[in-house]
């Protein structure tokens, strides 16, 4: 059976290819959201950029037919502009005026009409408000992790014929021999992913384990456990996966996904690796290090603030700084250096071009290449954002994709619709990305942070 969607504007304004995902179901666009998207078609940033291309399309459709009418789409539904349903009450205490009044004003008469209109909307509000009226509403969903998906961690517990350990350094171990196993000790089969990360405990003494990653169907050993970039050593065996990440060369594994609640030294421990490779390794990897930090408040424009670029994102910028502090606070010596001395140095860094930071507002476009690219809070970027980073990725460029996504700051994204979850799960398997999720008994920030991340 056929449905009804009328679409809100933010649908469109995250994910402009929304009109083309409804399959052979009718759209209907409210005239409040064409006002809208012409009134943001000249933003800059992500949600200019999309409004302008749904205009493109919605001007392609016009050329082949009366929108008010209605014109075939490609996947065998219509689309078409609704502009009746002005009179439509509503509830004491929704304007009649608003963007959203007016949008429930068409679910509501398209209802009363006898059509079985749904509103796909990313606003919770909106959908709230929808219920009170009768208006099934939901969101839009074509981009967000099933509900009953389990988040990826890219790392499993397995365990091994104790007779393979011996030969695991040498040539390692073939992954159809790893099991998992239940409580009684039955053996149950234990599905690994390219690239993930995996403790392999010997099936005769479970405390003697070895760590591994899963490549090209075997169970390798890490080959950078002894390095200490920037001077840092892992302290856990999150960190120990964490460190052999990072250190693979762009060649081999470009993209490092990395998630975890705060305190687990993401972005410590992504710097650090930066730094080692672009300041201290013999061979010179990268040509820079650059940080980069989406504005939490859905792309807004940082335009206004006074200053030059680096001005306006340094608020933004501040637990970059933090992190860099405590990397050369200590570096090579034993007394803490002045607060003085330690921004002379992060200030030489940043003026001589070791370490760059950009607004994602001016990421469209570029072609980034021979980079350390850490992409931090990644959480709070639309899955449009993250595919329009990724994509942007040119030769000897690494990405650091950082973030929790149980922290989400941007008012139309949640945990399974962000663009840090998005690219987890696109990308899972690929043998260009090397994904892990730190857990929160792995919190090195301080003994409070941890008790306090079990605890609360």
């Amino acid at each position: 059976m056929q449905k009804t969607y009328v679409l809100d504007t933010n649908v469109l304004t995250q994910a402009p290819y929304a009109l083309e995902s409804f399959e052979d179901n009718h759209i209907v666009l409210p005239l409040v959201v064409l006002k809208e998207l012409d009134r943001l078609k000249g933003a800059e940033g992500e949600q200019g950029g999309n409004a302008r291309q749904v205009i493109r399309f919605l001007e392609g459709l016009r050329l082949r037919g009366s929108l008010v009418d209605g014109v075939p789409l490609a996947g065998g539904g219509t689309l078409r502009l609704e502009v009746n349903h002005v009179d439509v009450p509503l509830p004491r205490g929704l304007s009649p005026y608003s963007r959203e009044g007016r949008i429930l004003k068409v679910c509501r008469g398209l209802l009363d009409e006898g059509i079985p209109a749904v509103l796909v909307t990313r606003d919770i509000v909106s959908r709230i408000q929808a219920q009170m009226m009768g208006v099934p509403a939901e969101d839009f969903t074509t981009d967000r992790m099933p509900d009953d998906g389990r988040p990826y961690t890219g790392r499993a517990d397995a365990y091994v014929p104790d007779a393979l350990f011996s030969g695991f350094k040498k040539k390692g171990i073939p992954a159809q021999a790893l099991y998992a196993a239940d409580e009684s000790g039955r053996q149950l089969p234990l599905a690994l992913t390219e690239n993930q990360f995996v403790v392999l405990h010997s099936d005769t003494a479970e405390k003697k384990t070895l760590l591994g990653r899963i490549r090209d169907g075997m169970a390798v050993p890490l080959r950078r456990g002894g390095a200490r970039p920037f001077g840092v050593r892992p302290r856990s065996v999150g960190q120990q996966f964490l460190q052999e990440a990072l250190l693979l060369p762009a060649e081999e594994a470009p993209l490092t996904i990395v998630q975890g609640p705060a305190g687990t030294a993401k972005t410590f421990y992504a710097l650090a690796a930066g730094l080692e490779l672009v300041l201290e390794a013999e061979e010179r990897q990268y040509r820079k290090i650059l940080v980069c930090r989406p504005n939490a408040q859905f792309d807004q424009d940082i335009g206004f603030l006074p200053g030059s670029e680096q001005d306006k994102i340094s608020p933004l910028l501040r637990p970059v700084v933090d992190n860099l502090e405590i990397l050369l606070d200590l570096e090579g010596r034993k007394e803490k250096r002045s607060e003085e001395e330690l921004r002379g140095r992060i200030d030489y860094l940043f003026d001589t071009g070791v370490i760059t930071a950009e607004a994602m507002n001016f990421m469209r476009g570029r072609s980034i290449t021979d980079t350390w690219l850490i992409i931090d809070e990644a959480q709070n970027l639309t899955p449009r954002q993250v595919k329009g980073i990724v994509t942007r990725v040119g030769r000897g460029t690494k990405v650091v994709l950082l973030g929790d996504p149980a922290q989400i700051d941007h008012p139309l994204l949640d945990e399974r619709s962000n663009g840090l979850t998005y690219a987890s799960q696109r990308m899972k398997g690929s043998p260009l990305c090397v994904q892990l999720t730190m857990l929160p008994d792995e919190c090195e920030r301080s003994a409070l942070a941890l008790d306090a991340a079990m605890r609360m």
